[in-house]
Order: structure tokens, then sequence, then C-alpha cells
């Protein structure tokens, strides 16, 4: 394998990283101007912003575990 095909691999997996790593940060800032977007228009209509929030919330997530405990509608 010469130095030249060595070079050519290390781009490669280096653009592959980066381009992963950018995939990811878009899908979050995507996700977290959705969940905003959907809070807002529940505020509006007098819906609990709260409860929006966590249905997009991981099920570990101790502030809905929390709301949810205490059993608010």
């Amino acid at each position: 394998m010469e130095i030249k095909d060595k070079i050519i691999i290390a781009v490669c997996v280096t653009l592959v990283i980066i381009t992963s790593i950018g995939s990811v940060a878009y899908y979050a800032i995507n996700d977290r101007k959705l969940m905003s977007t959907n809070i807002t228009d529940a505020v509006s209509k007098g819906m609990d912003p709260l409860s929006v929030r966590c249905s997009y919330a991981k099920s570990d997530d101790t502030v809905c575990v929390a709301y949810a405990a205490a059993g608010k509608k």
C-alpha cells in the first residue's frame, strides 16, 4: 500500500466522521426547533407546555417522571 493510498483513505475516513457529526448536530437542532414551535402552539391554545415537552423527552427524564408522578392533567 502506497503512501498516496493511505492519504486517500485518511481523507475519506475524516470526511465520513465530519459528515456524521454534522448530521447528528443538524438532527438535534431541528428536533429542538420543532419542540419549541409545538410548545409555543400549545401555550397559545391553553395547553400545558410541560406535557408537550414531555412528549419529546426520553423515558428517564426526571422532570417528566416527576410531572407524571404528580398526576397533573
